[in-house]
Order: structure tokens, then sequence, then C-alpha cells
């Protein structure tokens, strides 16, 4: 799980700050690309250990209360344990909205944590005290939406991180069945291709579709050390129980799901039609 090491700045200071894009992998085909936009750092925040964004879903008016992503495993209390589901829960937790540069604009504030697991997926969704006009109008930002159907491989994506004000480009190299990492397991997890190198710090960072501006994933994970099924070194389980282990290699996991649970002003409903998250 990608929180903030102390090693991560000695890497920093030896790789430098920037990010290279992935490479394209055109095997002598010239077939039509997507236009790509230019992701930027505009709409993430910075938490106290973690990064993440403010989001918005399809059906989300400007009026809503604005709602920020992260990982369950960047709460402030600590891992959720397996099979545990949290859900409106009191906060005031603060978050540091940054811009498309990377500057700090604004401080928010949560006014709960509407939802939070590490089973299944990775996620933490907090209410804001804020609507989504508010913060635009004051801050010049817009929300980030989040997609409502499955991206598919290949897809070119940039995982924005507020914590390190930094971008990494690479594309979605497949899904994974099962992923492990210590006591938790998560089902059809994002894995990237090479070039994101994400580090402790980027965990709750957006995954953003770079043809559609859309979040398609939440980053949360990384094989650091080549060990096998352990906490920072998740392996894959295929469907037939196959384990494989990928040194140096990230993961995200999907929010497709996560738009069906919320319905009018935002308001989570864990029992709406076509809501598949888990629930407590």
């Amino acid at each position: 799980m990608r929180k903030p090491l102390v090693a991560v700045l000695i890497a920093l200071a030896v790789a430098g700050a920037g990010a290279a894009p992935a490479s394209a992998s055109a095997a002598g085909t010239k077939a039509a690309a997507p236009t790509l936009q230019a992701v930027t750092l505009a709409g993430t925040v910075a938490l106290s250990n973690c990064s993440g964004s403010v989001v918005r879903f399809p059906n989300s008016l400007d009026t809503d209360p604005a709602l920020v992503l992260s990982n369950g495993h960047c709460l402030t209390s600590g891992f959720p344990e397996p099979g545990e589901v949290i859900t409106n829960q009191s906060s005031t937790r603060t978050f540091g909205l940054l811009n498309s540069s990377g500057t700090r604009v604004a401080t928010l504030r949560a006014a709960k944590l509407a939802y939070a697991t590490m089973t299944d997926t990775d996620v933490s969704i907090y209410q804001l005290t804020s609507s989504y006009a508010t913060i635009r109008n004051r801050y010049g930002i817009s929300a980030l939406t989040v997609q409502d159907t499955h991206p598919t491989a290949g897809t070119a994506i940039t995982v924005a991180s507020g914590y390190w004000k930094r971008l990494y480009n690479c594309s979605i190299d497949g899904f994974v069945y099962r992923i492990k990492e210590g006591d938790w397991t998560w089902k059809d997890s994002v894995r990237y291709t090479s070039a994101c190198q994400t580090i402790g710090g980027t965990s709750g960072s957006p995954v953003v579709d770079q043809a559609t501006g859309k979040v398609v994933a939440v980053n949360n994970t990384g094989n650091e050390d080549g060990r096998s099924c352990t906490v920072n070194n998740p392996c894959e389980v295929d469907t037939a129980g196959n384990v494989t282990v990928r040194k140096g290699i990230n993961y995200a996991q999907q929010t497709y799901l996560i738009p069906a649970c919320f319905t009018t002003g935002n308001r989570l409903d864990l029992n709406a039609t076509g809501c598949a998250l888990p629930k407590p």
C-alpha cells in the first residue's frame, strides 16, 4: 500500500520530480488514436498521508456537496479490517486543493466520511462542507468526473498525485482477477504498464483516462520487493488460483461501480439499483 515512506524522499532526489510519459507501442500499425488531453493536477488534493481528488458523478449537480476520493488504507484511524465497511462517519479531515500547476489554492474540510473499505476494493469517499459550485466559483477548480463504465486495456492514463504534486503517465496493461496483499483481497484490479513507477504517498491518486479526462480508478499499491502476497508486495491470483508476482509493477482499483451507489444530493445509498459496493 502506497503510504509515504522516508525512503521515498531519497528516491525522489535521485530520480528527479518529473515523470516520463509512456512510449507508444504501435507494432507496425497506424490505427487512429484518441485525442489525448493534457491531464494536470487541477482538482487533486493532498491528504496528510496520501493523495486524492475532488470528484463528481455523471448525475451530480453543481449544488451538491462535493466529494473527495482516496483509498480506504489512507484513513487517519488506520486500515479497515477485512470485511469492514464504514459509512456516514463524522469527520473534519482537511484536504489541500491544488490547481493545474500543483499550487495549493485552498483547504477543504470534510463533513463526514461517506464510505470506506478495503474489502474487494480500496476506497474512501469524503463528503465536504462545500459544494462543487462554491469550489469552482471561489478557486476556479472543477471536480473530476468518475466514469461509470469499465475501462479497457491499452487505455493511456495519468496517475495524478496531489501529495507529491507529480504526474505519472502510462497505460492500462490489463485487469487482475484478484490481488492479495497481506490480509486483504481486491477484485478486478487495474495493472499498469511499467512506466507508472508510483511511490509512497501516491495512494489515493485519481487514475485519469487521457482521452476523456475522467477518473477510471484510484491508485493504491505496488510490489516493492518481489515478495509474494505480503504488505507492500501484492500478488496476482487468477481464476484457477495460480499466483503471479510482478516486482516493480503497480496497481489501482476501478471506480466505475461507485456512481450507482450515490443518489440525489450525492447521498450514499448502498441499496440503490446497480450498487455493487460491499455493504456493512
